[in-house]
């Protein structure tokens, strides 16, 4: 077939097209198929830590160089930091990985805080990487595994990596959250960006660092939060003579603790479907379900409802801590919840009056429901004019029977309500006015010495990793309220982000449930979920589960990885042994 001047010049203007397509946008290459055709363009560095990539050297030897898949020949050398009271390696192969396929290595950190010594990789002083100032965006990918028993104390701010001269640095918080703290080329400061909280020590995670030439974005496992920089960045600056860490923070003294699989670096923003990682449908985090689970097993048992820190809810995502609520009101007599029960941070910020009147609201669907409540404050709720008073104060429960008498700052209150065999009081202590309150809420706990009774107040555990631990408040209200009254048998409070829980001895003997509940560092600040806590008086047990009626009403293809409508880790749905008739037993 002959072609015409006409069908030429078309094909040759469509082959130059796809030419000048290719220069500006050039397609990804894996770090395999680099090794093969070169240098990359897109890709600046990309390494995959594996036996199958050392350039040369090894771990014992203490010389070990990780190869730069990408062409781009950002090889990383092992730095050696020898400590007086830790011989070396720190790091070893591993047999974990992302997929959890055979024959397939990943390094493990071993480090601590606490260890004088320590290895690292760096960028050689000649590497291309070190002079780039990612002026049209960048992607950054990590996958990797966080240690075993991650604590603030051992871990807090270890870094992932990092550009010499403290210029940027991605880190992990002492709450899990990945941190990404730039210094871009159009700024004179660092601005920072926060994931949520990583919360599954089994989990493998994708970190995502997304920059589109002016802002910035943090993904785990495909999923973005609110908690971004809304500042402009271009690039990232550069200290001259300085070049990348892996595995270690020049901001922090913590260097990285558990296993590193892979991290690519692009001179441009990828979109999701170019990431090392796609996510599949229906995946979610270990420690969570979303199978049904009944929340009353049986008829005549009886359930307490927390509500932990609503704050990030109320200011971010208003619309679930409305749907909390209605499912509430709805359920509260099908399931036979007796109280529900808020943490305090009924807002996040208390000179905000668009927060005050959505959470009021919000917990407004209770009242017209008849729905039983009690409410204390929190560290964010306290501002001038005292807001909380005005939104929660007395004057709120003035119809409620329950409600039986508050404190004369007007911050603590006390309930009592009847739930199966027994009367419950729900003796709420405010964290400011604590000491002020103490007096008031010993004569309270005086007149009632045979109700059971459940404490709450915002601050009084806190958690090391996954121990609780005691905080200057908690102590003092278990010195003053706990101990030498017999019939608090529960304390729950917020605050510090985690949940934990432990079981102590009164100076009756008698055991003593002390319970922290906080997901505001999580997705969505929370996702809606709550703790339920189910009384079973025949099998003599408590029954506690954690769920989201947000989550558990989401159409499945918008779930995410973190959505999950039931937190099924140890310290979120878990079991006490409980003799009512013996614990309840105040005859002494």
């Amino acid at each position: 077939m002959r072609l015409d001047k006409k069908h030429l010049l078309f094909i040759t203007g469509l082959a130059g097209l796809m030419v000048l397509l290719w220069v500006l946008f050039p397609p990804v290459i894996s770090g395999r198929d680099m090794e093969e055709r070169g240098p990359s363009t897109t890709i600046a560095a990309h390494w995959i830590f594996s036996k199958n990539h050392i350039q040369s050297g090894t771990i014992t030897g203490k010389d070990l160089v990780m190869k730069d898949v990408s062409g781009n020949t950002n090889h990383l050398r092992l730095i050696n930091l020898e400590g007086s009271n830790q011989k070396l390696p720190f790091i070893r192969w591993s047999e974990e990985d992302y997929e959890q396929k055979d024959a397939v290595q990943t390094l493990q950190f071993t480090h601590k805080k606490s260890d004088a010594g320590g290895q690292y990789f760096q960028t050689g002083k000649d590497a291309p990487l070190n002079h780039n100032r990612f002026k049209n965006g960048y992607t950054i990918e990590v996958l990797f595994k966080l240690p075993k028993q991650f604590s603030p104390k051992d871990h807090g701010g270890m870094g992932i990596m990092s550009r010499g001269g403290e210029r940027s640095n991605l880190s992990v918080s002492d709450y899990k959250q990945v941190q990404w703290a730039s210094h871009p080329l159009n700024l004179e400061r660092t601005e920072t960006d926060w994931s949520l909280a990583l919360d599954s020590e089994e989990d493998w995670y994708h970190v995502a660092v997304v920059n589109d030439g002016k802002n910035t974005s943090i993904y785990i496992n495909g999923v973005a939060d609110f908690r971004h920089s809304t500042a402009e960045m271009i690039g990232i600056d550069f200290a001259k003579g300085k070049g990348w860490n892996i595995g270690a923070s020049e901001k922090a003294d913590a260097l990285f603790a558990g296993n590193l699989q892979e991290i690519r670096i692009a001179n441009r923003s990828l979109p999701q479907k170019e990431w090392l990682i796609q996510q599949k449908s229906g995946d979610h985090v270990k420690n969570g379900s979303n199978h049904y689970q009944s929340l009353r097993t049986k008829k005549k048992n009886y359930s307490f409802l927390f509500v932990p820190d609503p704050q990030k809810t109320v200011r971010y995502k208003p619309e679930i801590f409305k749907e909390q609520m209605r499912w509430i009101s709805k359920r509260y007599e099908r399931l036979n919840i007796a109280m529900t029960a808020f943490l305090g941070d009924m807002v996040d910020q208390s000179d905000s009056l668009e927060e005050w009147v959505h959470s009021s609201t919000s917990v407004g669907i209770l009242d017209k429901r008849k729905a039983p409540y009690v409410t204390i404050a929190g560290n964010h709720d306290y501002g001038k004019g005292d807001p909380y008073l005005k939104y929660y104060g007395s004057g709120r429960f003035a119809d409620k029977s329950y409600y039986k008498d508050s404190s004369p700052t007007g911050y603590s209150s006390y309930s009592i309500i009847k739930a199966g065999s027994y009367h419950y009081l729900f003796l709420s202590l405010d964290m400011e006015h604590m000491k002020e309150d103490i007096p008031w809420a010993k004569k309270v706990l005086k007149a009632y010495p045979k109700t059971p009774t459940i404490l709450l107040s915002h601050q009084i555990l806190s958690i090391e990793g996954v121990t609780p631990k005691d905080t200057e408040r908690g102590t003092l209200v278990w010195d003053e309220l706990v101990h030498p009254f017999n019939q608090v048998f529960m304390t729950v409070n917020g605050h510090h982000h985690g949940a934990t829980h432990r079981m102590k001895q009164n100076a009756a003997g008698n055991p003593v449930l002390q319970m922290l509940v906080d997901y505001q560092s999580g997705y969505h600040g929370g996702n809606g979920w709550m703790r339920f806590a189910e009384f079973d008086e025949a099998d003599k047990m408590i029954s506690f589960k954690t769920y989201s009626p947000w989550v558990d009403k989401l159409p499945r293809p918008q779930k995410t990885y973190f959505d999950v409508a039931y937190l099924t880790g140890v310290r979120d749905q878990f079991q006490i042994p409980f003799d009512f008739d013996e614990r309840f037993d105040f005859k002494q």
